[in-house]
């Protein structure tokens, strides 16, 4: 049996369009991939959530919460690679928007902050854990993350 690489997708607090956009460059790529990648965890295609480890993470959106936070040092640490997906996860924006309100407005979603749990700065995901590579845009850019996956299916060995 082929060895495949391990691999994760995750989602924090985005609109998930590098989520679509996976999607449809799995129309063009999935038949190939099937028998070169285990996705473990991918919420878009599959209800299964291998906990397991992996060799490549890839992490979507900014982190809003320590709940968030704590999630994604435990995917860090079952992960050899983790790939941050996006610019929400790259940057933090948009979703970051509200760390720049003023006073006033911060005030104003304070109640909306402690009742969902927020924390009171959004984060990126390089803020939260090492991130060994990136893949920007709004939604991701299609070329980097597929030389970003061909790259890890020879570093771990799958293709030469």
């Amino acid at each position: 049996m082929q060895k495949k690489l391990r691999v994760g997708w995750f989602t924090f607090s985005c609109s998930e369009d590098s989520t679509i956009l996976l999607t449809e460059i799995m129309n063009d790529h999935y038949l190939e991939w099937k028998k070169l990648i285990d996705f473990r965890t991918i919420g878009v295609l599959q209800k299964r959530d291998d906990h397991a480890d992996f060799d490549v993470v890839f992490i979507e959106g900014a982190i809003t919460s320590d709940t968030q936070a704590e999630k994604l040092k435990d995917i860090r640490s079952r992960a050899k690679k983790l790939i941050a997906v996006g610019a929400c996860a790259v940057i933090g924006m948009p979703s970051a928007q509200r760390n720049n309100f003023d006073p006033a407005k911060k005030k104003e979603i304070e109640p909306i902050l402690m009742r969902f749990k927020y924390a009171p700065m959004v984060r990126r995901v390089s803020d939260v854990v090492k991130v060994d590579a990136v893949v920007p845009g709004c939604p991701m850019d299609e070329t980097t993350f597929l030389k970003i996956v061909t790259s890890a299916l020879k570093e771990f060995g799958i293709i030469e």
